[in-house]
């Protein structure tokens, strides 16, 4: 899975890492775990985040599509 959060973050007049762990309920630490693809958030935790940014999910986070 990719995400955009980071970009987001710079869009909506850098908001830092803990900014966004603040607004959506969760630590810093979780945070950069996501944005580093190193941790998959929950759907509530994913949808929160969208909504931080004002956006559908899909544009924060993507799945590869894989062609068979």
């Amino acid at each position: 899975m990719t995400n955009s959060i980071r970009a987001l973050r710079f869009a909506h007049g850098e908001m830092t890492q803990a900014e966004l762990a603040d607004r959506i309920g969760v630590t810093r630490q979780t945070v950069i775990a996501i944005e580093q693809g190193r941790y998959s958030p929950s759907l509530e935790v994913a949808f929160q985040i969208a909504r931080v940014f004002g956006v559908p999910l899909d544009d924060v986070f993507g799945y590869p599509e894989t062609h068979e």
